[in-house]
């Protein structure tokens, strides 16, 4: 962990930098790789006089020439977002595979106005702001910035819902060695007669029919999900699976914990996100890109574990930061005002902090937080903690831990909206408990007495969480938060003006170097 925090600076002042090896442009395919007919039927079918493009930052370089396209085929007006977002990618130039370094920030060069050679095309930027999404969500802001009226997002999806923007997925269309793939499934499940859900990343969707055909006439009990996007009209159906834009129906008696499941695509966080959801299923895998099957070995149990020892830790916390991970996810204002009503229930201070992609670094800004939330959208809202200063929990560990009516069942949530009133899994809150008649808890981290109960102060109140001290002589009454009062704490609270009471000087030279390590420092010390 130290090293998120600091370092001697060495390495950044001795690394040579130079252009990025941009992947080389799919001109042989460029139809088929993004789908321009597809596209372009949408655009027209809507009347869109301004749509945006968002591609992945290793696509960017054919960004002009799919923008003349789209012009020249619809005649709207094209934009591409030049907002860097961030989140694994696994998209590669026709067919060739690429990985994302993470998409950590580093922006893209910006072209302001038309390009020659492109006709109309436009290059727009909205500044990297403190929503910029994950690489699977669609930019809505950025989207809105240029005033566009549909969005064509390129790439791996989370397939959540937007606010208010129309959106056409994209995904590309990876390789997939349909022959291998069958033969990976037959070594994996020799029983001709398994139940087993067959899931893809959504880069090899295109080549699911294909499978299917060569795989149901040897497996009577095999079932093949389908992306879909948004929220279906019609109610699901008895036995009817519908999570992470994957829809599928389940026949067999004991439900989906009778069945195994085989994915199809490399191991990320999609993998893991559908493992820790349907954790009572074993878990088999094909990676196209090695073309080979396996098991799966992930410990869910103790991955589960380990969640719920972040959820211990969410109920100690006195001081909540609320971590904006998205600005385009349908709900996510909701989620947001039930998160913050549940904190103030439960007797704790919450901050909102949009601050874009978090990092080590930038949270441990934030000393006076116990435990940060993230709320992002389902693909992305397992977030590894164990190099931050404080732990980062999901709004549904955070229910785990604040709402008392809330039991674990074994069932993991991620998607954020399945919480929120009418939703699935939505737990009302019970009433509220006299500090009397409440039933203490200890802590199982710090041993200590907690309450577990919740109130409900009037607006009238102070949080319970808040203390009165006095100011000064005339001994009036001020407010002291925690956060306030860790802020006291603090022997250094930033510089102080003091005007008129520093002496002026004239200026010397100063010291060089970095400030670990002056080149006179040296010196000085002996």
């Amino acid at each position: 962990m130290a090293t998120a925090f600091s370092s001697d600076g060495e390495a950044v002042l001795r690394r040579e930098l130079g252009p990025a090896a941009a992947p080389s442009a799919p001109r042989g395919d460029l139809d088929g790789f993004y789908e321009m007919g597809r596209a372009a039927a949408f655009v027209r079918g809507g009347g869109f006089r301004k749509v945006a493009l968002q591609l992945p930052d290793e696509l960017l370089a054919d960004a002009a020439t799919v923008a003349a396209r789209m012009e020249a085929e619809t005649g709207a007006e094209v934009y591409v977002l030049g907002d860097t977002t961030y989140g694994r990618s696994v998209w590669g130039s026709a067919g060739s595979r690429q990985s994302s370094a993470g998409r950590n920030g580093v922006r893209a060069p910006c072209l302001a106005g038309p390009r020659a050679g492109v006709g109309r095309a436009r290059r727009y930027r909205a500044g990297l702001t403190p929503g910029s999404p994950h690489s699977c969500c669609v930019d809505e802001v950025a989207a809105e910035h240029a005033c566009a009226e549909a969005v064509l997002h390129y790439g791996p999806a989370c397939l959540s819902p937007c606010r208010k923007l129309p959106v056409l997925h994209i995904f590309g269309k990876q390789p997939l060695d349909i022959g291998r793939c069958a033969e990976a499934f037959r070594e994996l499940y020799a029983d001709r007669q398994s139940r087993v859900v067959v899931l893809s990343d959504v880069v090899y969707a295109h080549a699911m029919g294909e499978l299917e055909q060569e795989l149901c006439p040897e497996y009577p009990n095999i079932v093949f999900s389908r992306v879909v996007y948004g929220d279906p009209p019609a109610p699901a159906l008895p036995g009817e699976q519908r999570q992470f834009g994957r829809q599928f129906l389940v026949e067999a008696p004991g439900g989906l914990q009778d069945c195994a499941m085989f994915y199809v695509g490399t191991e990320g966080l999609t993998l893991t996100n559908f493992m820790l959801t349907w954790n009572r299923c074993s878990f088999s895998s094909f990676d196209p890109t090695t073309s080979c099957g396996r098991r799966e070995t992930l410990n869910v149990n103790r991955a589960l574990m380990r969640r719920l020892y972040l959820v211990e830790r969410a109920r100690d916390a006195r001081v909540v930061g609320i971590l904006v991970g998205t600005l385009g996810v349908a709900g996510y204002l909701d989620v947001l005002q039930h998160l913050r009503e549940l904190l103030r229930r439960a007797g704790k201070r919450s901050y909102t902090l949009a601050v874009g992609k978090p990092n080590p670094a930038k949270l441990a800004n934030f000393l006076e937080v116990d435990v940060f939330v993230l709320v992002a959208c389902a693909q992305n809202s397992l977030l590894d903690s164990s190099d931050f200063y404080r732990p980062i929990v999901t709004p549904y560990e955070l229910e785990l831990a604040c709402n008392p009516a809330r039991e674990w069942t074994g069932n993991y949530l991620t998607d954020f909206r399945d919480l929120l009133p009418g939703a699935c899994a939505h737990v009302e809150l019970p009433p509220a408990i006299p500090a009397a008649e409440a039933v203490p808890d200890v802590s199982l981290i710090t041993g200590e007495m907690r309450a577990t109960h919740l109130c409900d102060p009037p607006a009238s109140q102070l949080p319970p969480s808040t203390a009165l001290a006095c100011r000064d002589q005339t001994n009036a009454l001020a407010e002291i938060s925690p956060a306030a009062s860790f802020l006291e704490s603090r022997s250094w609270w930033g510089l102080e003006q003091q005007l008129g009471q520093t002496p002026v000087s004239k200026a010397v030279q100063g010291r060089r170097g970095i400030a670990i390590a002056y080149e006179d420092e040296g010196r000085e010390q002996s």
